[in-house]
Order: C-alpha cells, then sequence, then structure tokens
C-alpha cells in the first residue's frame, strides 16, 4: 500500500515481500539541524501518523536523516545517520540547472524519487558504492530496498 499525500508522505517503499519498508519526508528547507528533525518527527508521532516501517528518511536539499528500525524505537528523538546530501543529490541538480537553495519542495521530492528509484533497480554491488553512500550498506537499508518496489503518489 503507498501512502498518499493525504497521509501526508512523499515517497514509500515497499521491500521484496510487498511490506512497508521505507518512508520518506521531503522538505525543501536548508541547513535544518539533527534538532529541527528529531522535532519534526516528535511532531509527527505525536499526531499518529508514523506508519510502522523500519526505515524513516527525512530529505532535505543538503542533508538527509535517517532513522533506523523506527518502528521498534519510536521513541528514539535522535537520527541514527545524519548524511551530507551534497555528493547524492548534485548530479540531480547540475542536470536540472538549480542549486539546492533554489530548488522547489515538489522539484525536490522528484530527484529524491529518482535517486531512490536508481536504488531499487542498481545492480551495483553495495562494496563498489562510493563512500558517501557507505551508510546504506552500513544501516541495512541498500539490502531492504533491493528488489522492492518505489511508491509514489504524485500531486495532483
Amino acid at each position: 500500500m503507498a501512502f498518499t499525500r493525504d497521509m501526508g508522505w512523499d515517497l514509500s517503499v515497499t521491500d521484496r515481500n510487498g511490506k512497508l519498508a521505507l518512508v520518506v519526508e521531503v522538505k525543501g528547507k536548508t541547513n535544518a539541524s539533527p534538532a529541527w528533525a528529531a522535532a519534526l518527527r516528535r511532531n509527527i508521532l505525536a499526531h499518529g501518523i508514523l506508519p510502522n516501517a523500519p526505515y524513516f528518511l527525512m530529505a532535505f536539499p543538503d542533508k538527509f536523516y535517517l532513522w533506523v528500525d523506527a518502528e521498534a524505537h519510536p521513541e528514539q528523538s535522535d537520527p541514527t545517520y545524519t548524511i551530507d546530501a551534497h555528493p547524492i543529490l548534485q548530479p540531480y541538480f547540475d542536470k536540472a540547472g538549480v542549486t539546492a537553495d533554489q530548488i522547489s519542495g515538489q522539484s525536490l521530492e522528484l530527484i529524491v524519487a529518482s535517486w531512490i528509484g536508481e536504488l531499487l533497480h542498481s545492480k551495483q554491488a553495495p562494496e563498489t558504492f562510493d563512500k558517501s553512500l557507505q551508510w546504506l550498506v552500513e544501516s541495512g537499508l541498500n539490502n531492504a530496498l533491493s528488489g522492492g518496489k518505489f511508491e509514489h503518489e504524485a500531486a495532483a
């Protein structure tokens, strides 16, 4: 099942068995601190809308924050991983002719969706990943996404 915009989710991925593996919240804000991201996650939790998914990713133009084992530890406030998004997103920004500061939220969502789509269909061996992507292997997210299905509800 995909979480639609009505539920507030921008993107979600089911694993190879059809179980929800990753939920992604995309925000156009830059310079969002881990504390700010954690506060937003707490707010989402307070409203009872965080779905049961082992991975929760907050994607900003300049940073990604990943919570691992999110369903087992909903009270965990600090992100498990803080990732510099520049090496991941810059090639997409270059193709689009924009900078991280200029990108709209909707365009960022499409870029993050493209990146996740590439991960889902990648035949690249994890041990050959660039060091900027090692968190995917360490966290287990790469394995969880392998063979999974990307779900995305486009804006109406």
